[in-house]
């Protein structure tokens, strides 16, 4: 099937389901702040801890995000829960740059160890980076921001004792196609295969 740019677009958000949402603040070389949703967005390798998110364009321009990464290479990646549902739609609107996302959202930030942005107080998981590599995706009005993490900050009693984060109680926020979203349904586990 062929399809417009638009119309793949739509088909393809709606297929890849569901998707992690990166909730990401940065700082602005001015001291600008932003805050801003992406749902192209994952984690790459374990050791050393290094995640990505891409970020398309608004109207051929940069958005602030990128902007931000490029000009001081830091961020923090928020996970939001259901309470936080709201408040991560409203900061992804297009806002002018001097708009901060955290006042207009209504959001507590509290200060990173590591990284100059802020991070969101209540935000149940979030993740201080250092840019590793920006890269342009060929062909297309995206690029791709990977991040090493250099710190982690968990609400309390997320962490189960062997070490995992316990997501029935994160419930975390995903993006499916549309304005549609979801949380964790059923949660199971499958034993992988011991091949000597």
């Amino acid at each position: 099937m062929q399809l417009s740019s638009r119309d793949a677009y739509r088909l393809m958000i709606s297929m890849v389901v569901p998707r992690p949402i990166a909730w990401v603040s940065t700082i602005g070389a001015d001291g600008s702040l932003n805050l801003a949703p992406f749902s192209f967005f994952n984690s790459v390798a374990g050791t050393p801890p290094t995640i990505m998110f891409s970020i398309g364009q608004r109207r051929g321009q940069l958005k602030d995000t990128l902007r931000n990464v490029q000009e001081t290479g830091e961020f923090v990646v928020h996970m939001a829960d259901e309470a936080l549902a709201e408040a991560m739609v409203q900061t992804s609107g297009e806002w002018p740059y001097d708009v901060d996302e955290f006042e207009m959202a209504n959001l507590e930030t509290a200060p990173s160890i590591v990284v100059k942005p802020p991070r969101i107080a209540g935000a149940p998981i979030a993740m201080e980076a250092i840019v590793i590599q920006i890269v342009p995706v060929e062909g297309t009005e995206s690029t791709m921001v990977l991040g090493r993490v250099v710190y982690y900050h968990l609400r309390e009693g997320l962490l189960r004792p062997e070490g995992l984060v316990d997501a029935a109680l994160l419930r975390p926020v995903a993006r499916l196609g549309g304005i549609e979203y979801a949380t964790l349904g059923e949660v199971f586990s499958i034993a992988r295969p011991r091949v000597s």
